[in-house]
């Protein structure tokens, strides 16, 4: 189920929306298109676009991060360090689909990405027991990589 989006699909996801797939937006969604799976900040994202050579500012990166994030294209999320991250959304919003959660490291800062549906009996626990249907969720597990803990032996 993890297909990715192509430029066209995001093209076509920003008009669907009344936006225009303008030159910036088109050449921040290339870095998260060339880089999948990983978790980019703003400043990642500008670092790769000054290396690049291009001319974005960072004040446009973040405007077109948190566009892109808000239309459902790049999914923002928030590990704990004060620092928002994207990634390409790989999901359709409207269908609940299997997720997958986050391993962060609290020392290096790494993000290793698993997926996993151990949560679904959880969700049918809930709607049972409290009559809340759960649409999405992101889970989120803070604690040591393999490599710092053996570095810290």
């Amino acid at each position: 189920m993890s297909q990715t989006f192509t430029m066209d699909d995001l093209r076509r996801m920003l008009q669907e929306r009344q936006h225009k797939m303008t030159p910036q937006r088109q050449v921040v969604l290339q870095i998260f298109l060339d880089h999948p799976g990983e978790h980019l900040s703003a400043e990642d994202v500008h670092g790769i676009l000054r290396d690049n050579k291009s001319e974005i500012g960072l004040a446009t990166v973040y405007r077109s991060l948190e566009l892109l994030s808000e239309l459902g294209i790049l999914q923002k999320m928030e590990f704990g360090d004060g620092c928002s991250r994207y990634e390409v959304n790989k999901t359709d919003p409207s269908k609940h689909h299997h997720h997958h959660h986050h391993l962060i490291c609290t020392n290096c800062g790494k993000v290793i990405e698993f997926q996993d549906d151990f949560l679904e009996p959880l969700e049918e626990d809930i709607k049972k027991k409290l009559g809340f249907t759960v649409s999405d969720h992101q889970v989120k597990f803070f604690g040591l990589c393999k490599e710092c803990q053996e570095a810290q032996q």
